[in-house]
């Protein structure tokens, strides 16, 4: 007969099988052995819940068991109530088929000091799960106590996370940092961390200052204009930057990008001192799980239907993020430039939260409050306004000419993998770095505005139709020279995954490092 907790467990456990393929998800409490074959090496992941943080790790995790069947991963699930994309995106994951041996587990939800400073919020939930993470570690390496059990070979962290090296310290293993933006950006964070730490200067003073600094990783200076809005802010730039002085203490840093696509940056990287060995492992996308983001199949059917009805490389699609949303004077703004640009256009619009609430966009109710009177009907013919967006669908649309983007370091990808190019309108994080790479130093845009910011400031800027239109104009040119890089970067990115390509190449050193990690 059966006991309670192996019926619990039997209840609990949700998987598929397809040969050899499985799929977890466990309470902490309920961790046992998996059903796989015997394994050599066990990884722990532990993701930041961001949407575009989360579904990248998971990408990583699926790439290394597809690779050498000698390991198995637990992704460690921090969950966090604010986003139900990640929520749905999580749920999605019972009826998926993942590589042999990767499971998940729910770590208990906790209280923290909660605010509407984003980094003091996540600092607060990150350092809040800690002792579920060490338990969970903790349990996880007594149930691998038998011969034939993979050894715990090390954690692999957010960049967010960066703290739980202390808990792999505990067990005495090895951390690996996951950094899901680019190595460029990876360079100027430590490169900040060592002008404060190391030179006691002053962060903030390159609020609003002309300055420009000189990075061995850029060809081109960078001006202080175009720097993350955390890193010139009190106390979100503290904890930043208390992040980045972790990263050091890893053993590698897995970067979500390619070494074609920055060579400049990673070849840095070989000449820097104490910085832990760089992996460019990139594009990883996820490519096939965002069905889940979106509220209706019916929304998605009708966008496709639009999509597939427009001549090849036509529309421009304009897109935000998932914190993206602008005011009611600067939706008239864009909706001008769309109206006399006359391109066919797919607009993702969604209203802003409340000013100093930490939220996400929501959709609008009634498009024609916020639009110039008559929009809708002058533009049925040629234009469509949606919520959400299934954004990876959409742009390997072939109907897609031009993404209006928020450069987001995901999307920056996901365009580069369906060749689109990008006209920048950064407004958070580090996008504002991130449009001021892709248009100076690597001519794989077209500038809309680089110094847009909508977080760590009061600033109430208005991009004019007459900028907007300029550079969609720019942007759905056929022939243009931007276009023609973003093709051939397309090929190389695809090229660097393969067998014998340079991602491919860096993937394989991870995990001769584990390997050798987990030996007696």
């Amino acid at each position: 007969m059966m006991s309670s907790l192996a019926i619990k467990n039997l209840r609990e456990l949700l998987y598929t099988a397809k040969g050899k393929m499985w799929v977890k998800i466990l309470h902490i409490s309920d961790i046992f052995t998996p059903v796989c074959p015997m394994k050599k090496a066990e990884l722990v992941f532990v993701p930041s819940p961001g949407m575009g943080h989360f579904a990248s790790m998971l990408e990583i995790a699926k790439l290394l068991v597809a690779r050498d069947d000698r390991l198995c991963i637990t992704v460690l699930i921090m969950r966090l109530s604010i986003d139900s994309k990640v929520e749905a995106y999580i749920e999605s994951l019972n009826d998926s088929s993942y590589t042999e041996c990767i499971q998940f587990i729910d770590l208990p939800q906790t209280s923290f000091k909660q605010g509407n400073d984003p980094m003091v919020f996540v600092s607060s939930f990150i350092e809040s799960q800690k002792p579920h993470v060490k338990e969970a570690a903790t349990k996880l390496k007594e149930s691998r106590s038998g011969s034939n059990s993979p050894r715990l070979a090390g954690f692999v962290v957010d960049m967010f996370c960066s703290s739980m090296v202390d808990v792999a310290n505990d067990f005495g293993v090895p951390t690996y940092l996951f950094f899901p933006s680019s190595a460029s950006f990876l360079s100027l964070m430590l490169h900040l961390q060592a002008l404060r730490d190391e030179q006691k200067q002053d962060i903030t003073e390159f609020k609003d200052s002309d300055a420009e600094l000189v990075l061995s990783s850029f060809v081109n200076p960078i001006p202080a204009r175009v720097l993350p809005g955390v890193v010139l802010h009190r106390e979100g730039g503290t904890l930043i930057l208390d992040y980045a002085r972790r990263w050091r203490e890893t053993k590698g840093i897995i970067v979500n990008t390619f070494l074609e696509l920055e060579s400049y940056a990673i070849h840095s990287f070989s000449d820097a001192t104490n910085t832990p060995p760089v992996y460019p492992v990139g594009p990883i996308l996820n490519l096939n799980g965002e069905d889940s983001h979106v509220s209706s199949g019916d929304q998605r059917s009708d966008i496709m239907k639009w999509l597939d009805d427009q001549p090849q490389s036509s529309v421009v699609f304009l897109c935000f993020g998932s914190r993206g949303g602008f005011g009611d004077n600067q939706v008239k703004e864009i909706a001008k430039a769309l109206e006399r640009g006359g391109f066919p256009f797919l607009w993702s619009l969604r209203r802003p939260p409340p000013k100093g609430k930490l939220a996400f966009p929501t959709e609008h109710e009634n498009l024609e409050e916020v639009l110039p009177e008559g929009f809708l009907d002058r533009t049925a013919r040629i234009g469509k306004i949606i919520g959400w967006a299934p954004q990876v669908a959409i742009l390997s649309h072939p109907a897609i000419g031009g993404f209006v983007s928020h450069c987001g370091w995901n999307s920056i990808l996901e365009s580069l993998w369906f060749g689109v190019p990008i006209a920048t309108w950064p407004l958070y994080a580090e996008q504002q770095f991130n449009a001021f790479e892709m248009v100076k130093e690597m001519e794989l845009a077209v500038e809309i505005v680089l110094d847009y910011l909508t977080e760590y400031t009061d600033n109430q800027i208005i991009v004019t139709s007459e900028e907007i239109e300029r550079g969609i104009k720019q942007l759905m040119e056929n022939d243009s020279k931007i276009r023609k890089n973003v093709k051939e970067m397309t090929e190389k990115g695809r090229k660097a995954l393969m067998d014998g390509g340079s991602s491919h190449f860096s993937l394989g050193r991870i995990i001769d490092d584990v390997i050798t990690d987990s030996m007696p």
